[in-house]
């Protein structure tokens, strides 16, 4: 018995060896480790201190992009079904697009914030929620004598061209070349789009209407270029909430005496009407705070180039619902303004390292 066993221990370990190189050599036996903790997902080279997210600018050109630019470019078309079916005024769909941020009261009254603001910055508040009414009153009154992608093309083309050279000029904000070119092509589709129209402009009483509906698009770009740098200098606790409820009560506080006076109310009866003032209230107040959130992050001029998206969104809608014509200059034009924000966005489109991030 005893020769036995010491006979099978030689072969029992020469057994246990060869299996150990069948499992160390054969895929089936080569299994993971289960009871170990698995290794990091991270590739082999990036230390989990080095890992990319999207920057700042990244961050604010998309949200400009996706909730700016592409909602906005319903709201001109939007009012100008809401002018065709009721000849609804502007500065009653002003009034209108203005009740819709009156709510946000509630979100600073539950926060505990002031709703005018702090008494430092409840001046350029106030000058930011003005500039912004202004801005949109224009553009209301434009897209009513112009076709609303005309109207929203001369609007962020002077936007553009205004913020660039106001952050130059107040912030000495440079900008890369790839910006610039991106700027520059963006102005040049501008161009493209309009520069037919204005060029065939009809005498008389007609044309001069068609000629100020542009001069009021331009106004609103450069009102509203003004009101991202003043928004820019501000710098409080609640700061978003608070602009979008001082533009509304501006716009309230401004425009219900001149309704009266500068034009005549009316009231809607067809429910077409009310949907659009419903759409364009709402779409309105989103693109309203992305933009207010996008100036924050990234320079105002890439931010209003990125805005031009509207104008496509805008010239869409002017030819598949409106039933207006779009010319080839304007298929051209909005291609080139497609190109100038492909370049904008890819130029911008970098990552911070998690660990520069936390320092």
């Amino acid at each position: 018995m005893a020769g036995a066993l010491r006979g099978s221990g030689p072969r029992a370990r020469r057994r246990e060896e060869v299996q150990g190189k069948m499992a160390g050599s054969h895929p089936y036996f080569n299994l993971p480790d289960f009871t170990q903790p698995s290794p990091s997902s991270s590739p082999p080279g990036l230390p989990s201190n080095q890992r990319c997210r999207p920057s700042d600018a990244t961050k604010g050109l998309l949200v400009a992009l996706l909730g700016g630019g592409l909602p906005a470019g319903f709201v001109g078309p939007f009012s100008r079904m809401a002018y065709q079916a009721s000849h609804l005024p502007s500065l009653e769909l002003l009034i209108c697009r203005c009740l819709f941020h009156l709510p946000i009261a509630l979100l600073l009254k539950l926060r505990g914030d002031p709703l005018l603001g702090p008494p430092d910055f409840r001046g350029r508040a106030f000058l930011h929620a003005l500039l912004n009414v202004l801005s949109i009153g224009c553009a209301y009154s434009a897209v009513q004598v112009v076709p609303a992608g005309n109207a929203a093309t001369v609007r962020k083309g002077s936007s553009t061209v205004c913020s660039a050279l106001l952050a130059l000029c107040l912030e000495s904000q440079g900008l890369s070349g790839y910006d610039w070119c991106g700027l520059l092509g963006s102005t040049l589709g501008l161009i493209i789009i309009v520069g037919p129209g204005l060029g065939t402009l009809q005498e008389g009483t007609t044309g001069l209407y068609t000629a100020l509906g542009y001069v009021l698009a331009f106004l609103g770009g450069l009102a509203l270029s003004l009101g991202l740098l003043v928004y820019r200098s501000l710098h409080f606790p609640s700061c978003l909430p608070t602009v979008a409820f001082l533009f509304g009560l501006v716009g309230l506080i401004g425009c219900v005496p001149g309704l009266f006076v500068l034009q005549t109310p009316v009231l809607p009866n067809d429910p077409l009407s009310w949907s659009c003032v419903g759409a364009v209230g709402i779409l309105a107040l989103v693109s309203f705070v992305c933009v207010s959130y996008a100036v924050t992050k990234a320079h105002p001029a890439l931010v209003c180039a990125v805005l031009h998206s509207e104008v496509v969104v805008a010239l869409m809608l002017q030819y598949y619902v409106l039933y207006e014509t779009v010319a080839p200059s304007d298929i051209m034009g909005a291609g080139v303004v497609l190109g100038s924000i492909a370049i904008i966005t890819a130029q911008n489109l970098s990552c911070e390292k998690q660990g520069q991030v936390e320092e």
